[in-house]
């Protein structure tokens, strides 16, 4: 019988300190990598230590293929306290002694074979990235990435995802407040869950994950270490396969009522002066949060492993070190205060362990049962260490030249627009997602002023006049068709977004889903869509606070779409300003504020009407865009507009649509406007830099006076009226029944097939 890998891990474990070149080939290293760690430690690597290298120069921890790249983004100024992947996430100034912490993660493979427990531990995780700042967790957010719906595996998908993010959150009591829902064939089989969360600390009450001063205490707090989720970060390095569906054991497994004592314990221990440092247990467990806290305090940490709260008996120190059991974390206080952290965290019945504590060697050290398992210098293992970086080989795709021909003539446009508008809503990119944000909890805690299915989400900061705009945004069909200009439009749909609320665009955090990094084209995507969202961050002076980059996101059949995914953090000064994208009142003037260009390259209605994706996505000036925004923004300050809306997936007439389904029942819009360009353009085509607004009609004046300092078009197209339906020029006549049943009801009736 042929020997297994997992006997032949039993093997290697009886036999430390020594493995092989094979046996660091199967934990995803490389024979240069491998040959460099026995420099590094001067011999050959135990078991233990092997397993340690691999999840640390795993894709995953280390970035070997991207940070080079990741260095080219604005990570430090405007209102950012601490740099990018500084600490455990971004961390912006708002004023008045508060700071908002938030970031942006992925969870795509473990969700792809274990879809509630990947997306749950999603969650999770990156809410202790936030608590363990010190910061209050306020709001979650999502961006979620399926195949085709018609496939009942794709419905399982969504369905448990969803079901895993609602109870997760639901049961933390953290409002899902926002996000988006994309339906693609290129994501069959390989879905993108990338989770988000934001919260509010103090400037006084920041903590830090580090570790330093010789002859501290390291504790371990939290739940007790299973054999859940070992080598989850490698799992996340590599591409998906008919065997990733037998490696469920690689996906933790979260428990919310545990994470909310937590969570509670965290934020009171760090109110008091004794804590050093505190880290979230993460990818990979025990090992990432001694070295990386260590490495940062240049220090080094010495571990008893037979101190450890296990839940299973006859686990190894390489299981140990290696597991990503949920809901614990690394604790570092000045020695003398280890009965204040006990008794901490013995009032929120938490296991709170001492199991090791910090030296000057530099090195993790790590025993069990007398012997020294690994030895190790922290330096080496962490990313802006001795993790490797490489400079990846790009080269543009050959598709590119193939989908980039589109000869709109050439298409005959459709024979009955109402048809066409209606069939354009109720498909599941544009469709209403209240399937899935109304099973989350999105009003918990009282702050929410605008939850899920706006522009972006407004959270009340509790004891001031502020409010944050937080919204999730990424177009992969942009990026497919064009990388850098998909980077662009990224970020500056994200910044419009929360423009369109009365917010001010601070800052980014971005999560990087691509396909195999070793693929020259593949890089070629990701290289230029960071260069285009770099050149878009500086232009909104939204500097990036970190994120995640996801690689490997293929199924069998190729690649996912490169999907950038923009996190925007907004900042509204007054509450006043706070506005919405529903109409308001009969005979307000409807206005475009930005021109509208009727580009279908790379749109809903393109591949909806005409099976294609294909051309090139619409055009953006980054000046013309800051333009917009800030005559929106302004007019909004100044209390000339009522609602706001821009424009997006399925062009105007959707945006049209979903600012009348928002207003008072009764409500109904009638547009004319003139055309130099085919009725499917103007309808449907997806303009950048376009924004809809509706104002009283004194109002209309200023605001003109306002557009035209800016040097920004303001046209108006309409006005709201009392009749109940949406008339556009003579193509368009629907009344609003029509419309809410397309819009609201389909993906309902498609998830209960």
């Amino acid at each position: 019988m042929p020997t297994t890998k997992s006997q032949k891990d039993k093997k290697a474990a009886q036999q430390e300190p020594g493995v092989d070149v094979q046996l660091a080939i199967e934990h995803g290293l490389s024979e240069e990598e491998y040959a460099r760690i026995q420099e590094i430690l001067g011999r050959t690597p135990s078991f233990t230590e092997l397993g340690i290298f691999s999840v640390m120069w795993s894709e995953h921890c280390s970035y070997k293929s991207s940070i080079k790249v990741l260095k080219t983004l604005p990570r430090s100024g405007g209102r950012l306290m601490v740099s990018a992947g500084e600490e455990n996430a971004g961390l912006v100034d708002i004023g008045e002694g508060m700071a908002v912490a938030f970031k942006i993660e992925s969870h795509n493979h473990p969700s792809a074979v274990e879809p509630y427990q990947g997306a749950a531990t999603g969650v999770g995780g990156i809410m202790r990235d936030i608590f363990t700042m010190g910061a209050r967790p306020i709001a979650s957010l999502n961006s979620l990435h399926f195949g085709d719906l018609g496939d009942p595996h794709n419905r399982f998908l969504l369905d448990h995802v969803v079901k895993g993010i609602a109870d997760y959150g639901n049961c933390l009591g953290i409002p899902t407040v926002g996000g988006e829902v994309v339906i693609s064939d290129a994501y069959a089989g390989n879905p993108l869950v990338n989770a988000m969360s934001v919260g509010v600390v103090r400037h006084d009450r920041v903590a830090r994950a580090v570790a330093k001063g010789p002859g501290n205490p390291v504790y371990i707090v939290g739940s007790k270490t299973g054999r859940d989720g070992i080598h989850g970060a490698t799992f996340a390095s590599e591409e998906l396969s008919e065997e990733s569906e037998s490696r469920k054991s690689n996906v933790q497994v979260g428990d919310p009522f545990t994470e909310k004592l937590l969570l509670e314990a965290t934020l009171e221990l760090a109110r008091r002066s004794f804590l050093v440092g505190v880290q979230d247990m993460g990818a990979a467990g025990i090992t990432c949060s001694c070295s990386e806290m260590a490495a940062k305090g240049q220090a080094g940490i010495r571990l008893n492993l037979d101190r450890v709260p296990l839940r299973e008996s006859g686990m190894i120190p390489y299981e140990i070190m290696l597991s990503e059991s949920q809901e614990r974390m690394l604790v570092v206080v000045q020695k003398g205060f280890e009965q204040e952290l006990k008794e901490i965290f013995e009032r929120w019945e938490l296991d709170c362990t001492p199991f090791g504590e910090v030296t000057d060697t530099g090195n993790l050290e790590v025993f069990y049962q007398r012997r020294k398992v690994a030895d190790i210098p922290c330096h080496e293992l962490v990313l802006g260490g001795g993790a490797p970086q490489y400079t990846m080989p790009a080269e543009k795709p050959a598709y590119l030249e193939q989908v980039k021909p589109l000869d709109i003539e050439s298409l005959p446009e459709p024979k009955n627009y109402n048809r066409t508008l209606l069939r354009l809503l109720s498909r599941p990119n544009i469709a209403h997602k209240g399937f899935v944000f109304e099973q989350y909890d999105s009003t918990i805690r009282t702050n929410t002023m605008l939850g899920p299915g706006a522009d972006a989400a407004i959270i009340r900061v509790k004891g001031t006049h502020k409010a944050l705009s937080l919204c999730t945004d990424g177009n992969g069909r942009f990026t497919y068709l064009d990388p850098n200009t998909g980077g662009k439009i990224a970020v500056a749909e994200a910044a419009r977004n929360v423009v369109c609320t009365g917010a001010r665009p601070v800052a980014i955090t971005n999560c990087l889903n691509f396909g195999n990094p070793q693929d020259p084209e593949i890089y070629y995507q990701f290289k230029e869509a960071v260069t285009g969202m770099g050149e878009a961050c500086r232009h909104f002076n939204t500097p990036v606070t970190g994120g995640n980059v996801s690689f490997y996101n293929e199924n069998p059949n190729g690649a996912v779409y490169p999907t950038p995914v923009i996190g925007m953090l907004g900042i509204i000064e007054d509450l006043n300003h706070v506005t919405t994208p529903g109409f308001k009142n009969e005979g307000d003037f409807i206005v475009v504020l930005g021109s509208i260009n009727g580009e279908l390259g790379g749109s809903e209605y393109l591949e909806m009407e005409h099976g294609l994706v294909a051309g090139t996505p619409p055009a953006i000036n980054l000046e013309t865009e800051m333009h917009v925004q800030g005559t929106c923004l302004g007019a909004i300050r100044e209390g000339l507009v009522r609602s706001a809306h821009d424009i997006s997936d399925g062009g105007m007439a959707v945006c049209l649509v979903e600012s009348l389904l928002a207003a008072p029942e009764g409500l109904g819009a009638e547009i004319h406007i003139t055309r130099r360009m085919r009725d499917d353009e103007m309808l449907f085509g997806e303009s950048q830099s376009t924004i809809i607004i509706s104002v009283p009609e004194e109002n209309l004046l200023p605001l003109q006076r306002i557009a035209m300092d800016d040097q920004v078009p303001c046209i108006t197209i309409g006005r709201v009226t009392d009749s109940n339906r949406l008339q556009i020029n003579d193509l368009i006549d629907l009344t609003r029944a029509k419309l809410h049943t397309a819009y609201m009801e389909s993906i309902g009736m498609i998830m209960q097939v």
